[in-house]
């Protein structure tokens, strides 16, 4: 197998990122190893710029990215860690994509309507096409897997679209079609001001999120302060539903602890939030302070994260060049 997967390089990070996202990679990263595969993560700063970036921000946030994966656990010597912009075979291929993708297959991509909304007419081409770009992102690599969740599994699709029409055109198998790994379910990690909203970066309330700069001691204050109901917690999971700050809290524990629900409300039933908050806070410290302590510490060395994003983007392109340069012999341009 080899396992391509990107994620946008955003500041401020948080739990949800961690419990979203970066310990899905790390797991990944492991069992794929151990089987004798390749894994790729990218920083995706190519996509950042579909829409409006300071640079300086772009960049801090990149390192800032980097720093989070190394200390959750992604290991440079079980998988390739890069950004976008060290690999220029991806937007060189991008643009050759884009000469056989088609202008009606970009129109059926929902997630376009959505980013857009009523600015169509004032959204970037960048942001419009990306998806010819995160389909060079996976065949400049030959991937054979792609970590995709519902909101992606269309651009997937149209990766393998692109590729077979490439593949049928100029009469080549240049192009391996990626199949798609559904991950384990992610936690879907919620504010702790309100437990209808995503947590985010975005939120003016710095209470609303558990960031992974966060010490031991604001990690307990949120959790103390987290939004709740005054009713016990339920045996059954089911019985949460309608209360969407308990369904949170109890999900984050959950999540932190690898149990099912079910399994945390066995425990806790019949208890109310004065006993609950004080175990979620210790097991959210045990889990966070080691990241913490190795993000904060990692974070300010930009020459040793530059180093390692160096050295995975030098395995990156070497991955990349023949598959590139069989796409420009493939269409009989001279370079």
């Amino acid at each position: 197998m080899r396992i391509v997967s990107g994620i946008q390089p955003t500041g401020n990070l948080h739990l949800g990122n961690y419990l979203g996202a970066i310990r899905n990679w790390v797991r990944m990263q492991d069992e794929n190893a151990a089987a004798g595969g390749d894994t790729l993560f990218f920083l995706a700063d190519l996509h950042a710029i579909t829409v409006y970036n300071k640079p300086e921000e772009l960049a801090a946030n990149t390192r800032e990215m980097a720093a989070a994966l190394l200390a959750a656990g992604v290991d440079p010597a079980k998988a390739i860690l890069f950004n976008q912009a060290r690999v220029p075979a991806h937007a060189e291929l991008a643009w050759l994509l884009f000469c056989t993708a088609r202008i009606g297959w970009l129109n059926r991509m929902t997630q376009f309507k959505e980013k857009s909304g009523k600015n169509r007419e004032g959204a970037s081409v960048g942001l419009f096409a990306y998806p010819v770009l995160q389909a060079a992102d996976v065949l400049i690599y030959k991937t054979t897997h792609v970590p995709v969740g519902e909101d992606q599994k269309q651009h997937l699709e149209l990766a393998r679209d692109i590729a077979t029409k490439f593949n049928t055109d100029f009469e080549t198998d240049l192009f391996v079609l990626p199949d798609p790994i559904i991950p384990p379910a992610a936690a879907r990690i919620m504010s702790l001001r309100d437990g209808t909203a995503k947590m985010s970066k975005s939120d003016p309330s710095d209470m609303a999120r558990i960031n992974l700069s966060d010490d031991d001691d604001m990690i307990a204050q949120k959790i103390r302060k987290a939004k709740t109901d005054p009713e016990p917690l339920p045996a059954a999971a089911e019985e949460l539903n309608g209360r969407p700050e308990a369904k949170n809290l109890v999900a984050i524990y959950a999540a932190l602890t690898d149990e099912s629900m079910e399994q945390v409300l066995t425990r806790f039933a019949g208890q109310g939030f004065g006993a609950f908050k004080p175990a979620l806070s210790e097991a959210l410290i045990e889990t966070l302070r080691p990241i913490r302590e190795r993000f904060v510490a990692m974070k300010a060395d930009h020459a040793a994260i530059d180093q390692v994003l160096e050295q995975g983007a030098e395995r990156a392109r070497t991955l990349a060049a023949p598959v590139l340069d069989g796409a420009y012999k493939a269409l009989g341009l001279q370079r």
